[in-house]
């Protein structure tokens, strides 16, 4: 109001400025019309910026009561308006994997499956009449198929939990056999399908790497091959010499504690172990024998020592313990049985084997790796030594094995197998034009072959 009643004043003042300099100038010639003429049109002019002046007074009282109305609360208070608040969660798809994070992602959980389908058939030639089995089954089959959730919370505590339902192949039966009669398992034996159950704390991280401490039912990082992810390995079936290494004390589904550390070229891990899941903790069942608590250990060391754009050499070497083995409490005996099925799984039948060894007091294994990149070619190789202990039982010599597997590929298509410092391990190849029918992408193609011996026939014929 003020602004435009002072606008008012200077128009007016600059007019009256403009008709009292012509009426001067003219003031000898101008007759008493021409006065009376400009002062109409002063008169005109006024009224012309007073219907102006109103408009604008109108305007701006409407809209400050609009305003009012928008603004103004039940108890006449105008609020400030805030800025959004930020999102309370996260909603991501790393590796496209479903996560869900707080915003400051330091709380996360994450779904996670899998599912490796396998078919096939045999070309099995026994060498003898007399080996066991005699033929293998072809077919198809469910070798993993696994759903669970894993994630963090309080930024530096991971936690994992699996469950399988893949049971031909992983021993997940509920039933077994004794004195030809099908028994059932009892209850917490055999039929657990906990794949998986266990915390890691990485909140400790020295010397610029970083470390990981954690328990429960785990796959232990022992050896190349069983560090490598199932969804990595070259193939569907590790080898036997691996196998039957890591079920003596370490590999999936395995009651441990322990800790690992790692940088870019360095890694190194040391786990206390139990039993299985599924293991029957019963001194009184004899459909099957329940047994005491296993205890072992594992210690590997490995590391990248020759790294570059599209090479790499890697090297480690492993040592497993079992340092208290099974006892049956019925029958008080120490056993071991090393044993593996083919390294095609669809028929799940035991192919190899050292029987029930008695008397068994403890068991070593050692073993060294290597694996190497140069561009699309990819080779690893891991050898085992294993030495059975048998002092529970007087004259009973030590047993000795040994066996290796080498494997190499080529990738046609022109990727290469990464390395995961993590897990000291390669893995798999991520193609650079995915498949797709309708995209055009061919996806990664690689061809593989594999060699594979183990011996287990020492003092055993």
């Amino acid at each position: 109001m003020a602004l435009a009643t002072q606008s008012t004043k200077i128009a007016i003042a600059v007019v009256m400025t403009f008709v009292g300099s012509q009426v001067r100038a003219q003031s000898a010639s101008s007759t008493e019309a021409e006065i009376a003429a400009l002062k109409k049109q002063l008169r005109l002019m006024e009224e012309k910026l007073d219907r102006l002046q109103k408009q604008t007074a109108a305007k701006a009282t409407a809209k400050t009561e609009a305003n009012a109305k928008v603004s103004v609360d039940a108890n006449g208070v105008v609020p400030v308006k805030a800025p959004a608040a930020p999102p309370d969660t996260i909603v991501k798809m790393p590796n496209n994997r479903p996560t869900i994070c707080t915003a400051d992602e330091q709380n996360c959980i994450a779904l996670t499956s899998r599912l490796n389908f396998d078919a096939g058939g045999y070309d099995y030639r026994p060498n003898t009449a007399n080996t066991k089995p005699q033929r293998l089954d072809d077919g198809v089959n469910a070798r993993r198929a696994r759903i669970g959730v894993l994630g963090k919370f309080l930024g530096d505590w991971n936690y994992v939990l699996f469950y399988t339902f893949a049971g031909s192949s992983d021993g997940f039966a509920g039933t077994a056999s004794a004195g030809g009669t099908t028994v059932d398992f009892l209850p917490g034996g055999g039929l657990s399908g906990i794949e998986r159950a266990y915390l890691s704390y990485t909140g400790v991280k020295p010397f610029g790497g970083q470390l990981a401490i954690e328990g429960g039912y785990m796959k232990v990082p022992y050896a190349l091959d069983e560090a490598t992810s199932s969804n990595d390995t070259l193939f569907l079936e590790r080898a036997s010499s691996e196998v039957i290494a890591v079920n003596i004390a370490a590999g999936n589904r395995r009651s441990a504690f322990g800790a690992r550390w790692y940088n870019d070229i360095f890694w190194a891990g040391a786990y206390a172990t139990g039993p299985t899941t599924g293991a029957i903790h019963s001194a009184s069942s004899t459909n099957p024998n329940g047994s005491t608590e296993q205890l072992g250990a594992t210690v590997r060391v490995a590391g990248q020592v020759i790294s570059g754009n599209d090479y790499s050499l890697h090297l480690g070497a492993n040592a497993e313990f079992l340092i208290k083995p099974p006892h049956n409490l019925v029958d008080n005996s120490f056993t071991l049985k090393l044993d593996d099925r083919p390294e095609l799984r669809i028929d799940p039948t035991e192919v190899i084997g050292t029987g029930s060894m008695t008397g068994v007091s403890g068991a070593q294994v050692y073993s060294a790796e290597a694996a190497a990149t140069y561009g699309p070619l990819f080779f690893q190789g891991e050898y085992f030594w294993y030495n059975v202990a048998r002092n529970n039982l007087p004259g009973l010599p030590s047993l000795k094995f040994d066996g290796g597997y080498a494997q190499a590929s080529l990738v046609l298509t022109g990727e290469t197998h990464p390395y995961i410092p993590a897990y000291a391990a390669y893995g798999g190849i991520i193609p650079a034009n995915p498949f797709s029918l309708w995209g055009g992408g061919w996806g990664a193609w690689e061809i593989a072959g594999r060699v594979s011996t183990i011996s287990l026939n020492d003092q055993l014929d």
